[in-house]
């Protein structure tokens, strides 16, 4: 880490509002267009798990799971969904489960047990891997309402990780990212900074001003992820309040 001890963050967007995901969708009101489409879908894609978790924890079996949220998923996306699109939906986390809960209850039984999607386009989830996450997730008796939120805030967590260390990959800093990222969030692992500093042939001023850089870095991102899911810039700051305090129950 020697030669990043002086070296400047990856080259990074700044703060500014987001207007490409659920602001698009909003916006598009009743007509709709392709942009708002492809925006709508890019983030179903992104906060699938969520909703998979909703209703596993509803008491779904994890086929029945699977089939509810692709065929969730293809009356979510079908051509007349963004008429019930209105600027009062601010928030996209909010909109999106209360659509599946009402999905839900118009599901008849031969709706839960038909082929997924009903052989309409179907959008690529990962069933495997989904009850793999499932099983993990705390034997507690958190309702379903509360995983599926607890899943939202650490699906744009994770996300903001990813695209932090895709930059540092990008810029040859891959080893930089995963000898500090341990110190992101405050999870210093048991080392110290001199610690740390030591063994990287860097000094420990030089450390705490990267990983000061990192951090600033990092709350740009998560403002940005935030940015996707709200229809106004006035929204990101209560939402990420929101998430924060999801994460802390």
């Amino acid at each position: 880490m020697g030669e990043a001890a002086g070296a400047g963050l990856p080259a990074g967007a700044g703060g500014e509002f987001t207007t490409t995901h659920w602001s698009v969708v909003v916006a598009a009101g009743q007509g709709g267009s392709p942009q708002s489409t492809e925006a709508l879908e890019n983030l179903c894609r992104t906060y699938w798990y969520p909703l998979y978790a909703y209703v596993r924890r509803r008491g779904y079996e994890p086929p029945d799971a699977q089939d509810l949220t692709q065929a969730f998923f293809v009356h979510l996306l079908g051509k007349d969904f963004l008429r019930g699109v209105t600027p009062a939906k601010g928030r996209f986390r909010s909109f999106l489960l209360a659509c599946l809960k009402h999905f839900l209850v118009d599901q008849s039984e031969r709706a839960r047990t038909a082929k997924r999607g009903g052989g309409q386009p179907l959008l690529p989830l990962d069933a495997a891997g989904a009850e793999s996450r499932y099983r993990q997730e705390p034997a507690d008796t958190a309702d379903p309402q509360t995983l599926y939120e607890r899943q939202w805030a650490l699906t744009v967590l994770d996300r903001v990780l990813n695209r932090l260390q895709a930059e540092f990959a990008a810029a040859g800093k891959a080893a930089v990212f995963e000898q500090v990222q341990s110190f992101l969030v405050g999870d210093k692992g048991g080392q110290t900074y001199a610690e740390l500093a030591s063994a990287s042939g860097t000094t420990e001023g030089a450390l705490k001003m990267m990983v000061c850089r990192m951090r600033q870095r990092y709350r740009e991102l998560f403002q940005e992820e935030i940015a996707h899911t709200v229809a106004a810039p006035d929204d990101i700051e209560e939402e990420r309040r929101y998430l924060f305090s999801i994460l802390a129950r």
